[in-house]
């Protein structure tokens, strides 16, 4: 996989999980995949080798940035066009962007990396050394960190994003006791971070970097989805095992409520309403009614759409995926057909 040849390799490495995560699922009986207010607006037909994981909305500048495993491609967010692209990757995962550095970060999971861009000419600047499986990856503005989080390691480091990478190191790694997979920030110094092999949420304040606490996701388990309405205090945590959108009380860890999901959730997000992408092709929209939280919509999506970026100016999301063909002899997982990747527009109506 360390090259851009071999196109079935790297998308298998980045399509995570058995094959029963890409089985299609049916919608929750409450909702309706037709008449709801989101619908696929339109599809970007990109190309281009490599797999996907998270994608990153610049909504100032309309541009999307897209994780391709050994490069990170910069697409104009609204027709699909390539407008960049960053090479130098050896598994690639998320991108955090921070205008007033005109800097973007790249985290490299095989690398043990992050790799540093300029915002301008998509220039790779150099790389900051992280951890074993650096993966999900934010902007703190509390703290006015980059924060990486990384699986195998079991930690977050934190990144000044103005450090001189030709000598610079990366902040001490805050030691979380558990698998992270991906994370969200308050704005306010707490960010909270997914344990997917403890089942757990851990706080942590970003100014001190020790953790304040961990909650149990139950009953969701396998948290992997991240997000948070940040006015309200709530958490969106995309959960496995079992299939579970859990919202949670940023103050205590309380569950307000579980909501059934596909299989292969891999983000959430936040935009008004609260979305759950799935590796089986569904979209799980949620929406908070005179304090109680129920499935709205499901929407029905290509397989293989498990992860999403969100332009809240426009209420649209981005989720990448390709065509998919049948597993290959002695394979377990369904095959990304080359040349098919794709970007699908999800629009309010």
């Amino acid at each position: 996989m360390r090259t851009r040849k071999i196109t079935f390799t790297i998308f298998s490495l980045c399509l995570a999980g058995p094959a029963s995560l890409f089985a299609q699922a049916q919608p929750p009986e409450s909702a309706n995949g037709d008449s709801g207010p989101y619908h696929i607006s339109q599809t970007f037909h990109v190309g281009g080798e490599g797999g996907w994981d998270y994608l990153t909305v610049d909504p100032d500048h309309k541009l999307l940035f897209v994780p391709r495993s050994t490069h990170t491609m910069v697409l104009d967010a609204s027709t699909g066009k390539t407008v960049g692209d960053i090479p130098g990757q050896k598994r690639n995962h998320g991108v955090a962007i921070v205008p007033s550095a005109n800097r973007g970060f790249i985290t490299d999971g095989a690398d043990a990396s992050v790799t540093v861009f300029d915002l301008k000419n998509y220039v790779v600047v150099g790389k900051v050394k992280t951890a074993e499986d650096s993966d999900g990856v934010i902007y703190d503005p509390a703290s006015g960190k980059v924060l990486v989080v990384c699986g195998d390691a079991g930690v977050m480091i934190p990144i000044a994003p103005d450090l001189d990478v030709a000598s610079g190191k990366a902040d001490p790694p805050v030691e979380l006791g558990g698998k992270p997979e991906f994370l969200a920030a308050d704005g306010q110094g707490k960010v909270y971070i997914n344990l997917v092999d403890k089942d757990q949420v851990a706080v942590v304040d970003t100014k001190t970097m020790k953790i304040l606490n961990k909650w149990p996701t139950a009953p969701g388990g396998s948290p992997v989805g991240m997000s948070m309405d940040v006015k309200h205090g709530r958490l969106f945590i995309g959960c496995r095992k079992p299939q579970k959108l859990i919202v949670m009380s940023a103050d205590d860890g309380k569950v307000l409520a579980d909501l059934p999901i596909g299989a292969g959730v891999d983000a959430t997000k936040f935009d008004g309403d609260a979305f759950a992408s799935c590796g089986d092709g569904t979209l799980t929209v949620a929406r908070e009614t005179d304090g109680k939280y129920q499935v709205l919509q499901t929407v029905q999506t290509p397989r293989g759409a498990r992860t999403m970026g969100v332009d809240p100016s426009g209420h649209t999301l981005y989720l990448p995926t390709a065509e998919m063909e049948p597993p290959a002899a002695g394979q377990s997982r369904p095959r990304p057909k080359p040349g098919t990747f794709m970007i699908v527009v999800i629009s309010r109506k």
